[in-house]
């Protein structure tokens, strides 16, 4: 895994603007030699567009990724259940959906006008109801295809660029939104999920690619099942178990071929109900990785460098802060950047910070918009490479 020894390197969280094409494909075709052939030119595409804007750790952009879903977003946690067996897909109404996702979310109750404002607009948008997945049978991995074909498209696309590291997504092992009909419980369907998911955790990392985990869960339950109570306690039980489950997907991975991303997750919203980091900090650095991404520039978590402060990075790991963020497409200005990277780099070293985004900039704000702040990002690392070096 690179660090930043001679200036502070500059990486993503992953998800990247899908070509309109790419997307039109995906839905139309997903299965054609046509889609397949502009999968491979738009992984090429957008790893050299990363290097050009100045960003030294790239990855594919989650092209491979797709979705039908008129929200692309999306498509960072739902391919999964393409790539795994036992699954079916049942059509839900907007509002039982977000209900299903959130549960009984402390910030759905304290904004209710807001998030039935919310619901109204995005059944307006759509034309039909959304699909979320029911476990019916054993759950097996069964995307080995995929992934490879994913690993083969970039490892292609890196061989004309003269980029500094690579990484590939992986969704966390307990990530389930919908209800299970044949695991007795939410937990047993867990692990199982956790024993298929291993297999393309490995697969990346065989490749000689660093795989980067994925992980909403660990901060999101508490908002979803533990926000109205404030029961931290209850939910630290959990977490921790949580971690447990990750560390076991992830044996036999180098600690060094890992990254571990964490968010609060990216839905419209005041997020008044997030969990405070220093809440579960001690938590994040269990997980057997020698990188931690995380939200570190919206509004109500960008304080939380202070945080740091209080605890002791681990000896060969490092952290990527997000230090411009999708919640709002108002565009970073470089100075703000390399203060808030030379602000973690006091305190951890500045050869233990890499700047990054705080959640992916893909299908959640305007493509021009996302390829903007990864610039910014990019001159305000250089600004802060000056200061500390």
């Amino acid at each position: 895994m690179k660090r930043s020894v001679e200036r502070i390197l500059v990486t993503h969280a992953g998800s990247l603007p899908r070509p309109d094409d790419l997307l039109a494909l995906n839905r139309e075709q997903p299965t054609s030699p046509a889609t397949a052939e502009r999968l491979r030119s738009a992984v090429a595409e957008v790893v050299k567009k990363q290097v050009d804007l100045g960003v030294d750790v790239v990855n594919d952009g989650e092209y491979g990724k797709p979705t039908t879903d008129a929200v692309d977003y999306a498509a960072w946690a739902t391919y999964v259940y393409g790539r795994l067996g036992g699954f079916e897909r049942r059509a839900m109404t907007i509002e039982d959906t977000l209900k299903a996702i959130m549960g009984d979310s402390r910030d759905r109750r304290d904004f209710p006008g807001y998030y039935a404002q919310l619901t109204a607009a995005r059944g307006v948008r759509r034309s039909g109801p959304i699909e979320l997945p029911v476990s019916v049978a054993p759950i097996r991995y069964t995307g080995q295809a995929l992934v490879q074909r994913d690993i083969a498209n970039f490892k292609a696309a890196l061989h004309n660029v003269p980029a500094e590291g690579a990484f590939m997504s992986a969704i966390v092992t307990g990530v389930q939104i919908g209800t299970s009909e044949f695991y007795r419980t939410k937990e047993e369907e867990t692990i199982a999920v956790a024993e298929a998911m291993r297999e393309e955790y490995r697969a990346i990392a065989s490749a000689g690619l660093n795989v980067q985990i994925d992980d909403p869960w660990l901060v999101n339950v508490y908002e979803f099942e533990y926000s109205v109570s404030r029961d931290i306690a209850g939910f630290r039980t959990w977490a921790q178990q949580h971690v447990e489950l990750v560390n076991h997907a992830l044996e036999g991975i180098p600690e060094d071929r890992v990254r571990y991303h964490l968010c609060w997750g990216s839905w419209e919203g005041p997020h008044s109900a997030d969990l405070p980091l220093h809440d579960v900090i001690d938590l994040l650095l269990r997980v057997n990785a020698s990188q931690y991404s995380f939200e570190a520039a919206n509004p109500q978590h960008e304080h939380e460098w202070q945080d740091w402060r209080k605890v002791k990075l681990p000896p060969g790991r490092a952290l990527i802060p997000g230090v411009v963020t999708h919640k709002t497409t108002v565009l970073e200005h470089p100075e703000t950047v390399a203060g808030r990277l030379v602000r973690y780099a006091e305190i951890v070293g500045k050869e233990n910070v890499i700047a990054g985004t705080d959640c992916g900039l893909g299908g959640r704000i305007h493509p021009e918009v996302a390829w903007a702040k990864l610039k910014a990002l990019a001159d305000g690392a250089a600004l802060a490479s000056r200061r500390l070096w």
